[in-house]
């Protein structure tokens, strides 16, 4: 197929995953970086032998002849960069969460379909090897019909914390930041969900963090009932009951079948890449799987699992949770 031209904007932390996971695929050139700060940008050009570096992205837009861009910057820029790249008929690939309110996320989703403009968001824990082995065995019947999960998430990490100070500094924080993946999850796995019950909390552990770092929210999705959890735990685990048993995916990616024929277990492995960091398990390589699919839609012209569309139900669930932790109240979704 053609080889789509695009620039990255925004070069801070997760850029350099992202930028190195585009490199890994065929069919694509990055030709260009914005960044705020340019010397930030002029590191990673030199590092990747990208082109041309700007620091003012009206300017990157007037003078590159672009297929796509991908939106790597703080949330609270992700709307105005997709208006700009409205204005100038160039499709958007955006990092979650896709804005820091419900209201602007509706907006961009509809300046988009408007003007018919390609709006993807990439969320790619879905795409992580362990978890579509999970939804296969869930699509396969292998424990019948599932009526309740538990998805818990370790959000907040020293790591994390480290490596993204800014997150300190959000009056919202693990719903937006970790309440993304794991609500989009939720989704993944079971469909929309009807109700929804939220409770969060500001543990104080680290000085100075603003938004709340533990959420518990609890979903109605048909027979199932879900609950998400995010925590300063550091092992993710996907429980999953069913009518013919159970699914249990834990941080080492084994993936367990408890059913009426037996106990079935497998590690799941994935490809690993110099640029990613460990610490990260399946995250960081999952980001090549998520491109490949983005870039497939872009080049047949296809949705994509995580077009702006679907997202801004995950995005609902996430500013709708604040609501109900407000509240001490259950929303219904229906």
């Amino acid at each position: 197929m053609t080889t789509l031209r695009f620039a990255v904007l925004g070069t801070g932390f997760w850029a350099r995953f992202q930028i190195p996971a585009w490199l890994e695929l065929s069919g694509v050139e990055l030709v260009a970086l914005y960044n705020r700060t340019v010397s930030k940008a002029e590191q990673l050009a030199a590092q990747y032998h990208i082109p041309r570096v700007y620091g003012d992205p009206e300017e990157l837009f007037k003078n590159e002849q672009l297929d796509f861009v991908d939106i790597i910057t703080h949330e609270v820029m992700h709307a105005p960069l997709t208006y700009m790249a409205v204005r100038y008929r160039v499709p958007v690939i955006c990092q979650k969460p896709m804005a820091p309110d419900y209201e602007t996320c509706v907006q961009m989703v509809e300046t988009c379909r408007r003007a018919g403009i390609p709006f993807m968001i990439h969320e790619n824990f879905r795409w992580q090897k362990p978890i579509r082995a999970a939804k296969q065995a869930l699509a396969e019947g292998r424990i019948g019909q599932p009526y309740r999960a538990r998805i818990q998430l370790g959000h907040g990490t020293l790591e994390q914390v480290e490596n993204q100070p800014f997150l300190k500094e959000l009056e919202h924080w693990a719903l937006t930041d970790m309440g993304s993946h794991v609500l989009d999850l939720a989704r993944f796995f079971f469909g929309e969900p009807q109700s929804l019950y939220c409770q969060i909390h500001k543990s104080g552990k680290w000085a100075g963090a603003i938004g709340e770092d533990i959420a518990t929210v609890m979903l109605r999705i048909g027979p199932v009932i879900c609950v998400c959890e995010l925590g300063w735990v550091d092992n993710p685990v996907l429980f999953i009951e069913g009518t013919q048993g159970t699914l249990t995916l834990t941080s080492d990616d084994v993936l367990t079948l408890d059913t009426e024929q037996g106990i079935f277990r497998e590690r799941i492995f994935y490809p690993w890449y110099t640029w990613a960091d460990p610490r990260y398990g399946a995250c960081h390589p999952s980001i090549v799987d998520c491109n490949a699919h983005l870039l497939h839609a872009l080049q047949t012209h296809q949705p994509a699992e995580t077009s702006g569309e679907d997202n801004l139900k995950t995005m609902r669930l996430v500013y709708t949770s604040y609501e109900s932790a407000e509240r001490n109240a259950v929303i219904r979704l229906d």
